[in-house]
């Protein structure tokens, strides 16, 4: 019998497999498919390397700024995209090599659960003490007439040796600005639509506005309150009505799907007693238990923001509670980032989610137009917001949107995490010229001693 038996292999299994073996136990990791998940083979790892081709190609066209003047590059998609499978295979080699090393028994095959300590894998029968679901993802495809044969998907987009002439993304999260920047970058018209007000609806509002501008100069359409209702085929691509407070025709060449749905059908689930929420996904303590003793989950089957970072760091608080330990998992500490142009990094409440919850509240914001790397480098679109409590300077959300955004985000998490105050950010050091110098700046701002911002 083993300790521990992590159905899943992505991301979030395989750090919960290495910390269990770490900690003594003999565990076990289940793969239907490829080691990695969704993370390593479809989504973050694979989107950088787009995103990198994309950066270079965006750099290229603004060198005349610097005073370097070139030809509009030939582009050679099936180099990018070779690039992408031979570094997502290297971490794959990587990732099973690590397992091995750590002791842990790999099992290829799919998982139903039998029993509250037994799975069938492929036929045959294998017990554990405990148990922790990281099953994942996988595209959800709405039911909406005429979508299917429209259909790009993500791992499309991946895998494309050419853009489309046209397409349509519906939604405005993440996953979508990001799919909206790459595409547009490489010569696909965009057209952006939510149902929501704006985009990054989740976000700070001032978040969205700037990430919204970003895209509209770029050249991307967005459309707010409008929800896709039909496709239908004709010469050269797809009409699609759009239906809102203004119903619209776009026509375009592609739609993207982009939608996810958990990984938690058809695996015995009934018989553990593991409750479901009404979209399938599993509900969990702040131990990451679930309503069945014995039985954690993490990552993308229990919903949430549906990070790979998100997963791998709630998979070292199940594998120790598996082990006999009872942390909780610190939620409010999960960053959120996107490879947007301008990036975006953030973590904690947005000011509007502070307002709700009633709390008085103290606002700072630098702007990267006064930073002086962003200046340098021209990237001055963006800014720091820093949300903190009003009596006693704690910390409660910092959002920030432009260069580096994805990296400075970190520094927020670790000030979070030590429940570090605004008095004290804004007397910290950073070496000049750096975008990090803006996080200082956005705390001095919100204690109202900024420097280098016109008086308040």
């Amino acid at each position: 019998m083993h300790d521990v038996i992590v159905v899943g292999c992505g991301s979030g299994g395989y750090a919960a497999a290495i910390r269990a073996s770490q900690l003594g136990g003999k565990i076990a990791a289940v793969e239907a498919a490829d080691i990695g998940g969704t993370c390593v083979n479809r989504g973050c790892i694979p989107a950088k390397v787009w995103h990198k081709a994309a950066w270079i190609l965006q750099s290229i066209r603004k060198g005349a700024d610097f005073g370097i003047e070139a030809a509009e590059p030939k582009l050679n998609l099936k180099s990018t995209v070779e690039r992408k499978n031979g570094v997502s295979a290297e971490i794959r080699m990587g990732m099973e090599g690590l397992l091995a090393n750590n002791g842990v028994d790999l099992i290829r095959g799919r998982a139903v659960f039998k029993g509250p300590q037994s799975v069938e894998i492929e036929g045959k029968t294998y017990e554990a003490k405990k148990f922790i679901m990281a099953t994942g993802s996988a595209l959800a495809f709405p039911d909406i007439p005429g979508l299917k044969e429209a259909v790009m998907t993500t791992d499309d987009v991946l895998d494309m040796t050419k853009a489309p002439a046209s397409i349509l993304i519906c939604k405005a999260d993440f996953i979508e600005v990001e799919m909206a920047n790459i595409l547009n970058t490489f010569g696909c018209k965009v057209t952006l639509a939510t149902e929501t007000p704006r985009i990054l609806p989740r976000e700070d509002h001032d978040t969205s506005q700037r990430v919204a501008q970003g895209l509209r100069e770029q050249g991307v359409e967005i459309v707010t309150r409008a929800s896709l209702e039909s496709v239908k085929k004709k010469k050269g691509g797809f009409a699609c009505q759009l239906a809102g407070p203004k119903e619209r025709t776009v026509e375009v060449a592609k739609v993207l799907v982009s939608s996810r749905t958990p990984n938690t059908a058809d695996m015995g689930l009934d018989k553990l007693g593991v409750k479901l929420d009404d979209a399938g996904f599993v509900e969990v303590k702040d131990t990451l238990e679930t309503s069945a003793a014995g039985v954690y989950a993490i990552g993308d089957c229990t919903g949430g923001w549906m990070l790979s970072h998100s997963s791998s760091s709630m998979a070292v608080t199940a594998a120790e509670n598996a082990m006999g330990q009872n942390g909780k998992f610190p939620f409010h500490l999960i960053p959120r980032g996107s490879w947007t142009t301008p990036e975006v990094g953030a973590v904690g409440l947005s000011e509007e989610e502070a307002e709700k919850q009633g709390l008085e509240i103290e606002i700072g914001i630098f702007p990267y137009s006064i930073n002086g790397l962003a200046a340098a480098r021209n990237e001055v679109d963006g800014a720091v917001k820093i949300v903190s409590e009003a009596k006693y300077g704690e910390i409660l959300g910092v959002h920030i949107v432009g260069g580096g955004a994805t990296e400075l985000v970190g520094e927020a998490v670790l000030a979070m995490q030590l429940e570090c105050t605004a008095r004290e950010f804004a007397r910290s050091i950073r070496i000049h010229p750096t975008f990090s110098e803006a996080v200082v700046d956005a705390a001095r701002d919100a204690e109202k001693w900024a420097l280098y911002l016109p008086r308040r």
